[in-house]
């Protein structure tokens, strides 16, 4: 298995431009939160007298946790906690009308892939997975990564991403796209 560097500098790779970044800090978490919604029926088991459904999205959280945990342990704390409240929100979800969840989970997914495809119109270049479906997995890690380097943490692995994948490109003021 791929390291935790080798992941993110092979999806880095596809995301250099600053725009296209941006637009994951939007449209990788409304895909994310549209899956888990619409993963959140059936509840195939019920524990504590139906106080804890376990649905697909749990054990697709779950599985995705464990990998997490593979590649990181202190990301795959921050990815499980921002999974959690997903969960809550997708458990809640399922618990409206068929309408309601259906249109929540299409309507989020939806808009979320069309903000994720014009950043890459920006990028100039295909999403990850196209070439590597792991890349499903990764985009959500690769944007709290992101995140944090924004916020100065875990510098080390943001330098070791740009020693392989390069710096974030830099738009020049003024350039017209």
């Amino acid at each position: 298995m791929r390291n935790l560097t080798t992941q993110l500098t092979q999806y880095a790779e596809y995301h250099r431009d600053p725009r296209n970044i941006l637009t994951h800090f939007i449209g990788v978490p409304m895909i994310v939160l549209a899956v888990v919604i619409l993963l959140s029926r059936p509840v195939l088991l019920s524990l504590v007298q139906g106080e804890l459904p376990i649905t697909p999205a749990v054990l697709v959280v779950l599985a995705v946790c464990v990998f997490y945990g593979l590649l990181d342990l202190r990301y795959c704390v921050a990815m499980a906690l921002v999974l959690a409240v997903m969960l809550a929100i997708g458990q809640w979800c399922a618990q409206q009308s068929t309408g309601f969840w259906i249109a929540a989970g299409v309507g989020l997914f939806v808009v979320g892939w069309v903000i994720q495809f014009i950043g890459h119109y920006y990028e100039g270049r295909k999403p990850a997975f196209v070439d590597d479906v792991i890349g499903l997995a990764i985009g959500p890690l690769f944007v709290l990564a992101e995140m944090g380097f924004s916020l100065g943490l875990r510098r080390e692995v943001q330098h070791a991403i740009e020693e392989r994948a390069g710096p974030v490109r830099r738009r020049e003021s003024g350039a017209v796209s």
